[in-house]
């Protein structure tokens, strides 16, 4: 049964009692929603059991037990086998996988960045594109770690927070656009990368974070951090990793982007092209000189728009939350819609240092 829209929840202690939270809080849809996602059978048919996927694993483990413990945690609480929940986030670091296959792919997103112009702060904002069957069922969520600064994250059933978009409370942000290149390799995966970043303090710190771990495959990561004027950009496949200061404002849909990828094979949808182009008109044109990147994101003046609320058999993906991050040099104001017709259930100031945030 759908539950109010991005409802929120607040959770705290070791990785496996968080991840228990979450999956408690998610264990309907975990059983009865992404089970039927072609994306999530597909996974099942064809990788479970497999080697590939044990390797994975291994990989994570080894680099950082305590999340794939959070996994653990999801899958007790949602009453599920860790293998499906583990699978379920190695969405996207197996060949043929999801979003590998011919057809558009519901999951993706926009990032918009807005470089700091006195005295206004430096934005960047998103919106979370994925099955428009998971509309009611995902959750902001407030994530207060034992040793790590915690975190407000989208939290999408069965996933490790940090794919999608957060803020933390060293006042380092971080959203993620879906990248489809076909460069796989035996690591970690690379949802537990996003989730990794969100322990970091400092921006190089996270960007340090994805280049030094050896990934599965990889996301764009876009990077602000309350105290510092830099917004960077992060192109992560498996095979490579390319970070870029936004200088002027830019955008970043779901195909790799910079010249050092060119030549690496990639699955681009039509969405994913029409959605950047789209963006980067309006963006030449000036829409978000005012400092509001929702004039981009709430955009839905091409056939293929930027803003998917409508149900369409040529662009199966929906936009299931937006989010935009204020960031100056005390902290990070944010807001977080579900209809972008009306005001935002969460917003709040999440101060450098802070020990919790005001929403």
């Amino acid at each position: 049964m759908r539950g109010p829209t991005l409802a929120p929840l607040s959770t705290s202690g070791d990785a496996y009692a968080i991840g228990r939270a979450l999956g408690e809080a998610s264990a309907s849809a975990l059983r009865d929603v992404v089970p039927a996602l072609d994306r999530f059978r597909s996974l099942m048919r064809e990788w479970r059991g497999r080697d590939r996927v044990r390797a994975l694993e291994a990989a994570a483990r080894a680099a950082w037990p305590h999340y794939v413990r959070e996994i653990e945690g999801i899958a007790d609480g949602a009453g599920m086998a860790f293998e499906a929940v583990f699978l379920w986030n190695c969405r996207g670091d197996l060949p043929g996988s999801g979003g590998r296959r011919p057809r558009p792919d519901a999951a993706g997103g926009t990032t918009v960045m807005i470089p700091p112009r006195a005295p206004r702060s430096g934005i960047i904002a998103h919106n979370e594109d994925d099955e428009p069957g998971l509309h009611g069922y995902c959750r902001v969520v407030d994530v207060r770690p034992d040793r790590a600064p915690g975190f407000v994250s989208f939290y999408s059933p069965g996933l490790l927070p940090g794919h999608a978009f957060a803020v933390n409370r060293a006042g380092l942000v971080q959203t993620v656009d879906d990248v489809r290149p076909e460069d796989h390799a035996l690591g970690v995966p690379r949802h537990l990368v996003c989730r990794a970043v969100l322990d970091c303090e400092r921006l190089d710190d996270a960007v340090a974070c994805i280049r030094g771990t050896v990934r599965a495959s990889g996301f764009h990561h876009s990077l602000g951090r309350a105290g510092d004027h830099r917004l960077l950009s992060v192109e992560a496949p498996a095979s490579g990793c390319v970070v870029v200061e936004a200088r002027e404002p830019r955008v970043h849909a779901n195909h790799l982007l910079h010249e050092r990828f060119a030549h690496l094979p990639q699955v681009i949808d039509p969405s994913s092209r029409s959605r950047r182009i789209r963006a980067e008109t309006l963006i030449e044109g000036g829409v978000v000189d005012g400092g509001d990147p929702l004039c981009v994101l709430g955009d839905v003046g091409s056939p293929l728009p930027i803003h998917r609320r409508e149900k369409d058999a040529d662009d199966p993906g929906f936009t299931l939350a937006t989010a935009v991050f204020r960031i100056s040099g005390t902290g990070v104001d944010y807001e977080v819609f579900d209809d972008l017709r009306h005001p935002p259930p969460h917003h709040g100031k999440m101060r450098v240092g802070s020990s919790s945030a005001r929403t």
